[in-house]
């Protein structure tokens, strides 16, 4: 496929208030690369194994170790299929104190949100009346690693059928879709054959109509066509970079994916911008913003007027609202009442986790925002969020769990331990954390837990990042 850039025209109601929808284009230079520190790309590539994208700088150097959790053993042994060692599992009951927040039940349908009628999506649910925090849970979750979602261990095979030797992250959300239900699978840096100049993407996608998840998670075949295919590609057999770089940022290392939600059938993925990787579990970043794709996550667009600067000084041109750092990653819900409710953390892994919520119809803009400032929704003023849950929170997901009849939110500590909190409403007060796989269990180093909407009762199911094979797993526990 040429790699001329590609343009196209979106017609939005919603654009005016937001500013034009830009399209995204082909792949800018990379700047990491995962050839010197893990085995499996440097297999020889076959000789068709040709870049679609521009030529990239060469050589590349290593996968960014900003991404790189405190503490990992990059020299671990892989983790076999199958249940993990339950006694090295240690639950603390020392958590971080959490700021007890009103469980205010959200109200009726905004203005604006119109008489839209609520799509059915598999992991909404009917908000529950104010219930007390769950007690601390006697039994930790038995937890089993069920398979590789990519990489070489992977049953997609990944690296021949989508050019993806390594990739991380695997966020998931339903499309929303009811006539043809999927599962989008959004990865950041993504990596091919080491052999191969122009392969590193700054993200990538999988898509997934799989529900036989004790099995592991079967990616069909990709395409440069079929909006349903297993994977948007560039050419067959090599799976597109879907979020662009804007150009606003004079130094930008990476476009990175942080949550996805459907509304309808139109996707949005929060990402944010890297500006420097830091040291393991540090980052900072020019920016986080909003894409949207109507077409099942083949094409995407970005909205500028999206656009969250840390700082005043970020971006030259593009202004700053106070609070904005703090919104810099994310994590969706949109339970069924008319809301989406988007959590945000600051750059890397150290800080704690603020809360907004916005009608379902709005979604790309920002002025429609509230702020939970800790007894009631502020609109419009990011400043006024305060902690819902307290740091360190690493990468995160939630969702409403008809299970425990609590919202459940993963997310790894410091530590590098994947730990699990309830709460009766998206604000709070969100009870103690409850470790649900340890670093002593997997030394080399996970992070990343993100839910499958599929799975929102007593099985729960999760992709997992594991920085020593840079690849996803997914995970399986049976709560308590």
């Amino acid at each position: 496929m040429s790699p001329r850039p590609r343009i196209a025209l979106v017609s939005m109601a919603s654009a005016a208030a937001t500013g034009l929808i830009v399209a995204i284009g082909v792949a800018p230079a990379a700047t990491a690369d995962l050839c010197s520190s893990a085995p499996a790309p440097n297999t020889a590539a076959p000789p068709n194994a040709g870049a679609p994208t521009p030529a990239l700088p060469w050589p590349l150097d290593h996968i960014p170790i900003g991404r790189k959790p405190v503490g990992a053993n990059e020299h671990a042994p892989l983790p076999k299929l199958g249940p993990l060692i339950s006694a090295l599992l240690n639950p603390s009951r020392n958590s971080a104190s959490v700021h007890n927040q009103a469980a205010v039940i959200p109200g009726p349908n905004p203005p604006g949100a119109g008489n839209q009628q609520p799509q059915p999506v598999p992991n909404a649910a009917t908000i529950q009346p104010p219930a007390p925090p769950a007690p601390d849970a006697v039994t930790a979750p038995a937890t089993s690693l069920v398979g590789w979602v990519n990489g070489p261990n992977s049953p997609n095979n990944t690296l021949q059928r989508f050019g993806v030797a390594g990739a991380d992250l695997g966020i998931m959300w339903d499309n929303g879709d009811p006539g043809n239900d999927q599962v989008l699978i959004a990865f950041g840096d993504t990596f091919g054959y080491c052999s191969v100049r122009g392969q590193h993407r700054y993200n990538a996608m999988f898509r997934s109509q799989d529900r036989s998840l004790s099995h592991g998670i079967d990616v069909p075949s990709g395409s440069v066509y079929d909006t349903h295919s297993g994977s948007p590609e560039w050419q067959a057999g090599f799976s597109k970079q879907i979020i662009n770089r804007l150009g606003v940022a004079p130094t930008e290392v990476a476009i990175i994916p942080t949550a996805g939600i459907s509304v309808g059938r139109t996707q949005y993925v929060n990402f944010m911008s890297i500006k420097d990787w830091g040291n393991p579990g540090e980052w900072s970043t020019n920016f986080s913003a909003i894409a949207m794709s109507p077409d099942n996550g083949q094409n995407w667009w970005i909205y500028p007027g999206t656009i969250r600067t840390p700082a005043a000084d970020s971006i030259s041109g593009v202004p700053y609202a106070a609070g904005n750092e703090n919104f810099q990653q994310g994590a969706f819900i949109r339970p069924g009442d008319g809301y989406v409710y988007s959590f945000g953390t600051p750059s890397g892994r150290s800080g704690p986790a603020f809360l907004a919520r916005v009608p379902q119809g709005f979604v790309p803009d920002l002025s429609k925002y509230e702020y939970w400032d800790g007894g009631s929704w502020i609109p419009n003023n990011p400043s006024a969020a305060t902690p819902v849950i307290p740091g360190p929170v690493g990468e995160m997901s939630a969702q409403y769990n008809t299970y425990l009849k609590q919202y459940l939110a993963l997310y790894c500590k410091d530590s590098g331990d994947v730990v699990e909190r309830t709460a009766p409403a998206p604000q709070g007060p969100w009870g103690p954390e409850q470790p649900i796989v340890t670093s002593a269990q997997m030394p080399g180093g996970i992070y990343a837990p993100y839910l499958h909407p599929w799975s929102t009762g007593k099985e729960l199911y999760f992709n997992l990042s594991l920085w020593s094979a840079y690849s996803v797993m997914l995970m399986h526990t049976v709560l308590p």
